[in-house]
């Protein structure tokens, strides 16, 4: 086999102009006369090859955009009219309305009771594994699906797949509720509440403020923003500025970051601070679920309570009051304008704070079972002592009045829990 090496020293001594050229007997032109013709041209073609190659860098593919699926993944006619489809209302009267984490917890919720009231509607959801994904998927066959809703599998750091969809429909409003989920998770993937809440957030952003006809934004906060505030009631004028939490700071980002584009572009933002919502496919990390769980397997459950024997408490607000919640920020939001935008930041709690021994007492009721407890001293993971929404601002600018009880709710939870897990065991035998 012929050495490369000597063949590329030589290349650089061809030179770039036409003109004549003389080579010495160590050129390549000299290695014509020793090699057969047909073995030259494939030894000087492979030779550039490899030269290019190492010359060249590994990847095209900006950060942003290394990873995810691209639009081309998408296609043809056919996708374009179900987005169409799905988009479009009952009457000229309704909202447009694209819901991003649309097969999550609230989101699926909130898209069924629009797409039920006559709103069009377009869900994107990137089915990530953060929990279990056949419970979202099960969320999308049987509540979202069944609504008359599309779901576009993407994600929200796709600029390119948004852009697209904003160029199919005219979306009057937008419900964002993607987001990554959890307290405690941020200690174990701490880049993935970066990537989501707060870049996802801004490219959405991006994108919406270069729309012709800017639509309004209805966003996911939480109440995890007030962190270590010892004020109860939490009000929307307290301070935010001790998160406990990674996730709680990236929320409260994502209100700082939702204020500079409301300034600056004119859009129209509604920031709902979420207080610990659970009901029927609610997400299997929130206490009440894995509660529910584990007493039915007859497993130790860990009560937290704090310093000295002080009691935790949340204040649990049920889904369907959320989704009332989410419809009227919609309904309510003014459009956005460049002269003139809008920014709103409410509560969307029930102001009765429950503690978590009262939970667990109320799910060995309803499940008839008790539950092996053991209590602990809650552990410096991100979790706050006590939650209590000031809900004033919500029933002023909403007409918000929560109505669900904790036992009533968990009632609803409880059957659901047992319809769908005994379901599940009987479709695997």
């Amino acid at each position: 086999m012929i050495p490369l090496k000597p063949i590329l020293s030589h290349i650089d001594n061809i030179p770039s102009t036409a003109g004549k050229f003389k080579p010495d007997k160590s050129s390549v032109y000299y290695i014509h006369h020793r090699l057969p013709k047909f073995t030259l041209w494939p030894i000087i073609f492979l030779s550039f090859i490899l030269f290019f190659f190492f010359l060249s860098p590994t990847s095209t593919t900006s950060p942003r955009r290394r990873g995810l699926r691209t639009t081309s993944s998408y296609g043809g006619p056919a996708w374009e009219n179900r987005v169409k489809l799905s988009a479009k209302p009952r009457s000229c009267t309704g909202h447009t309305v694209l819901v991003t984490g649309a097969v999550g917890f609230i989101g699926a919720h909130a898209s069924v009771a629009l797409k039920r009231r006559g709103d069009g509607v377009v869900g994107l959801d990137n089915f990530n594994r953060y929990y279990d994904i056949t419970l979202k998927q099960s969320r999308k066959s049987k509540l979202v699906d069944r609504a008359g809703v599309f779901v576009v599998e993407g994600d929200i750091n796709d600029e390119v797949l948004l852009r697209r969809l904003f160029g199919l429909v005219h979306f009057t409003h937008v419900l964002h509720l993607a987001a990554q989920a959890g307290v405690r998770y941020a200690m174990i993937n701490p880049n993935s509440y970066i990537k989501s809440n707060i870049d996802g957030f801004v490219n959405l952003l991006e994108v919406v403020k270069s729309t012709i006809e800017q639509p309004a934004i209805v966003w996911a906060s939480s109440s995890s923003v007030y962190g270590l505030n010892s004020k109860v009631p939490f009000s929307e004028k307290d301070r935010t500025d001790q998160p406990a939490s990674l996730y709680a700071a990236t929320k409260k980002a994502g209100e700082e970051i939702a204020h500079a584009y409301y300034h600056i572009y004119g859009l129209s933002i509604t920031g709902l601070r979420f207080f610990t919502v659970y009901g029927p496919w609610g997400r299997p990390d929130m206490a009440y679920f894995f509660f529910t769980k584990d007493i039915l397997n007859q497993k130790q459950i860990s009560i937290f309570e704090g310093p000295n024997h002080g009691t935790i408490a949340r204040d649990f607000t049920y889904i369907d009051d959320i989704v009332k919640g989410c419809l009227s920020a919609i309904d309510t939001a003014n459009k956005s304008s460049k002269k003139k935008g809008e920014f709103r930041i409410i509560n969307l709690g029930n102001t009765s704070p429950v503690s978590v021994h009262k939970l667990v007492s109320t799910l060995e009721k309803l499940l008839k079972m008790k539950a092996k407890k053991k209590v602990v001293l809650m552990p410096r993971n991100g979790d706050v002592p006590l939650t209590h929404a000031n809900i004033s601002l919500a029933r002023m600018e909403l007409g918000y009045k929560p109505t669900m009880d904790l036992e009533m709710g968990l009632k609803k939870f409880v059957k659901w829990y047992l319809d769908y897990y005994d379901a599940k065991k009987k479709s695997s035998w």
